[in-house]
């Protein structure tokens, strides 16, 4: 590598960190629904409750497989007049809206119960498999052409239009049925509030996407070398295995706070319905119009964290080296005081606080990290270890809910003590910051 490792990137117009992010609301979108409904949809077609964490696997695993090969072949692609990263996103979305008008009907195609839950469950991992594809471009073009200075903007901004996304999409069943659109349905189907929110969020994604491809011009490989450092000599054909096994000490430490953070979020996509309803409806039966009621109001309360997510997100566009670590931990301590709120809201006003710390919490590890990651690669393998860094994502869903059904039992069925397992991992999350040591390769940082 060039200039001793250092990297000489252009400063970027805001407007432009602007377009090369915005597409993301679109993906957001796909995945708020997905997240914010799981629940409500599996154990509508009929799923036990004690088994339910099993549906909710395929996704991660999805993850796991899709993202770092979606790195590794972005790496090695330049296709003229689209780029390495887009021609990934473009085939991502296209599959996702396919999905997205498949997945809320499993249950109105005259299935059995145990064929309904199959044709769902696989739906749901083909919308995974294609909402990773047109997700992770957006982080690879942040790590390709934005430098150290404007990443905290990058990243903070990036996650700020997921969350509008995500917001709209959380709130799609609620301001439906407010409407007039219905919010119950035969048994075994799902209300044509939840179909059309999914309509909705299939339109969007494909403007959004849209958006971003016809006014983002990734860099050529001449002029992304250039930027890199790079010399015709820095080889970019290693396989996975000697990549991991060169990945910055950063790679690993930052996997650990995450496992901790993501299996937590997990149990609340898995179990947050079912403990509102529990807590707040007093409601166990999902066909009943109570649990229906809690699964709007977990929508509302999805739309209230992911709110408080943009305000928080632009208070991180400001971090800088000295508190970025802080503000990691803070961010875990505020989501484990949000999970014990959540698991214990005996009315309505006390979820929405405790969502609001869920919220600081849910853009905090959805920034902070990718800017200690991203600072600490050197543009070689950067689409790469951002793939495989989604590991340290799913891994932890896909343990917690292999454990899930068991971890159900011992703490008496109870959708509201599996929330309160989510604040203790948070705490733990909060402490473990402390073992990640930042470094940039742009500032000349070895290892």
């Amino acid at each position: 590598m060039n200039n001793k490792g250092k990297k000489a990137l252009p400063t970027l117009a805001f407007s432009l960190l602007m377009l090369m992010t915005f597409g993301n609301l679109g993906t957001s979108m796909a995945f708020a629904l997905q997240s914010s409904n799981m629940g409500r949809i599996f154990q509508t077609l009929g799923a036990d409750p004690t088994k339910l964490g099993y549906f909710f696997i395929l996704p991660p695993l999805a993850g796991m497989i899709v993202q770092p090969l979606v790195g590794y072949f972005s790496d090695r692609t330049w296709i003229p007049k689209l780029g390495r990263r887009l021609p990934y996103l473009i085939i991502g979305t296209v599959v996702a809206v396919i999905v997205m008008c498949l997945l809320p009907n499993s249950g109105s195609f005259g299935f059995k119960t145990s064929t309904a839950l199959w044709f769902g469950a696989v739906s749901i991992l083909f919308m995974d498999l294609s909402s990773n594809m047109s997700m992770q471009p957006y982080k690879m073009m942040i790590s390709d052409m934005v430098n150290d200075k404007q990443k905290d903007t990058a990243w903070s901004w990036q996650t700020i239009w997921g969350n509008i996304g995500s917001v709209a999409a959380d709130l799609f069943p609620f301001f439906l049925t407010w409407v007039g659109v219905s919010n119950i349905a035969a048994k075994g189907a799902l209300p044509n509030s939840v179909k059309i929110s999914f309509y909705l969020g299939a339109f969007i994604l494909v403007i959004s996407s849209v958006f971003t491809i016809m006014k983002v011009d990734e860099y050529d490989p001449e002029t992304y070398a250039k930027y890199h450092g790079l010399s015709k000599d820095d080889k970019i054909n290693e396989n996975f295995f000697t990549i991991v096994k060169k990945a910055p000490k950063v790679f690993w430490t930052l996997g650990v706070v995450e496992f901790f953070a993501w299996a937590a979020f997990q149990y609340l996509t898995t179990y947050g319905t079912g403990a509102i309803a529990q807590n707040i409806w007093h409601a166990s039966n999902p066909a009943s119009a109570g649990y229906q009621a809690a699964g709007n109001w977990f929508g509302v309360l999805s739309a209230i964290e992911v709110g408080v997510a943009i305000i928080w997100g632009l208070v991180l566009t400001k971090l800088n080296d000295k508190i970025r670590k802080p503000a990691y931990s803070f961010g875990m301590l505020m989501g484990a005081l949000g999970f014990w709120g959540l698991s214990v809201a005996p009315t309505k006003f006390l979820s929405v606080v405790a969502f609001i710390g869920i919220g600081i919490f849910w853009v905090t590890i959805n920034s902070i990290p990718f800017t200690i990651l991203t600072n600490a690669l050197d543009g070689k393998h950067d689409g790469t270890y951002l793939g495989l860094f989604n590991c340290w994502i799913c891994l932890p869903q896909i343990v917690a809910s292999v454990v899930s059904s068991l971890l159900f039992q011992v703490f008496g069925n109870s959708f509201s003590h599996m929330i309160l397992v989510s604040g203790i991992l948070c705490l733990i999350g909060a402490f473990a910051v402390y073992i990640v040591k930042e470094t940039s390769v742009e500032k000349g940082d070895i290892e």
